[in-house]
């Protein structure tokens, strides 16, 4: 089964994930949002990390849920590639591995400034969950920290 597409968008990353559960739906979503960023690939499980977000509705639980994620890149630095997420009502619960970004190893492929409500879909249906989300200009400098060593 395909985890992830890449939506056609005009400036923006647009993916839909998809599984046979929406929980499933939810890990492989964070794991494009990540795989956008950094080629998974590679990417060992080194740390572990429990996020939980509550929300007011559905959208908004999912919001919460990749913005922390996404906070973790952009501040600590680290990339996830196993997410198991774990959905109560509008409480979700997610476990994360990774590890630290090495500039020298990892293949970085460009920079999620942020995660948005525009667009955002949840079928509990099919399932399936679309996201889109606000990209740095590939002429921008990138914000990741790079952490230097002397």
């Amino acid at each position: 089964m395909l985890r992830y597409e890449v939506l056609e968008h005009t400036a923006d990353l647009m993916i839909r994930a998809y599984g046979s559960t929406l929980e499933e739906c939810y890990a492989n979503m964070c794991y494009g949002m990540f795989d956008q960023t950094v080629a998974l690939d590679g990417v060992r499980s080194l740390h572990r990390f429990r996020v939980e977000v509550d929300g007011v509705d559905d959208e908004d639980a999912l919001y919460s849920l990749l913005s922390e994620l996404l906070y973790l890149e952009c501040t600590e630095g680290m990339v996830l590639c196993e997410f198991s997420v774990t959905i109560d009502g509008t409480h979700i619960s997610c476990d994360a591995k990774g590890e630290a970004l090495d500039w020298d190893r990892m293949e970085v492929r460009g920079e999620i400034k942020a995660v948005t409500f525009h667009d955002m879909e949840i079928d509990t249906g099919k399932p399936e969950v679309t996201v889109l989300f606000d990209v740095r200009s590939p002429h921008a400098p990138y914000v990741l920290a790079r952490k230097h060593t002397s």
